[in-house]
């Protein structure tokens, strides 16, 4: 039990670091080619947080375990609003400026809805998962429409995701970096993987909290660090920006991997409760983040936390559900 927890933590940490490295690289590479700063701030950015849940996600799935997939994607969501969003606007009240934002909002709360009616059955199939890769697509070419419309205009979510793009990285550096991202990656999703499988069957944990605590909460790292690094340089929209792109990448791209991989019936749980707390919390931010202030104060901040608090107990209290 102490080895499965130990190399919990060290599949954590090795997946966020090669994920890391992996954006790291590829952004780098990219800029050197030619790529102009707005779509690697749109694509390899803004969906590279997110390369922990998709490679745990297909992991999981290739085992067998779509329940801890899906758990996955639905906590790494919930944890990514309630948490994550909520943690950072304790330590610093956010403000909503970016006109991106305020379309990619309503956006995100489509495609839940969507994703919520796809899986309404229980079952996450390969239709269902070529579906929802296609409305990534879809969404990635009307998010690139609109962020050229904003950049023309000055948007202040433009200019912060071009800081962050590495500046004098050779191309042999870069490449090197993600052929590391590449080769860690998927070794550290297993390791996570399996170690977390090992703990549920210990404490009599279903595949699906399994993947909708410990794994979730563990994947969503990198969009912690990431918001509060954003904050503390006074980017507000980009903290904000990084969860809700990380959640639109995760319904779509992330949950469908299982579909593709593995076909497969999915625990009544999972729509019937937990996709219910992810549209609550989806719809609370929409209405803090577009309401007359457009910002998300510390009491608000708090209440978050305090859902997600209450979500993890429940969880935590039913096991085996």
């Amino acid at each position: 039990m102490l080895e499965s927890i130990v190399l919990l933590c060290i599949g954590l940490v090795l997946l966020v670091w090669s994920a890391d490295r992996l954006v790291f690289g590829a952004a780098a590479l990219a800029k050197n080619l030619g790529v102009t700063p707005l779509v690697i701030g749109m694509t390899i950015l803004a969906m590279g947080s997110s390369a922990p849940e998709m490679m745990v996600s297909a992991t999981a799935s290739l085992a067998g375990k779509t329940d801890t997939a899906v758990g996955n994607v639905l906590g790494s969501n919930i944890a990514n609003i309630a948490l994550i969003l909520g943690l950072t606007a304790l330590i610093k009240p956010l403000s909503i400026s970016s006109a991106i934002i305020r379309r990619e909002l309503p956006l995100m709360l489509a495609v839940t809805l969507i994703a919520g009616f796809l899986l309404w059955d229980n079952y996450l199939g390969f239709r269902e998962g070529v579906l929802l890769v296609v409305l990534f697509v879809f969404f990635l070419l009307a998010m690139l429409k609109i962020s050229r419309k904003a950049q023309q205009a000055g948007d202040p979510l433009t200019n912060e995701q071009e800081s962050e793009i590495p500046e004098g990285v050779s191309n042999r550096a870069a490449t090197v970096w993600i052929i590391v991202g590449l080769l860690l990656l998927p070794y550290a999703a297993s390791m996570l993987v399996d170690s977390a499988v090992t703990i549920a069957k210990f404490f009599g944990m279903s595949d699906l909290i399994i993947g909708l605590t410990i794994i979730a909460i563990g994947t969503s790292l990198p969009e912690l660090a990431a918001s509060i690094a954003s904050i503390f340089k006074g980017e507000d929209d980009m903290a904000v920006g990084n969860i809700i792109g990380s959640n639109v990448f995760n319904i779509l791209a992330v949950m469908g991997i299982p579909g593709l991989l593995n076909p497969s019936v999915i625990s009544p749980l999972a729509m019937g409760r937990d996709f219910y707390v992810m549209l609550g919390v989806s719809i609370l931010l929409l209405c803090m983040a577009l309401g007359k202030r457009r910002r998300i104060n510390r009491i608000e901040g708090g209440a978050l936390v305090s859902c997600f608090i209450a979500y993890q107990f429940y969880l935590f209290y039913n096991l085996a559900a």
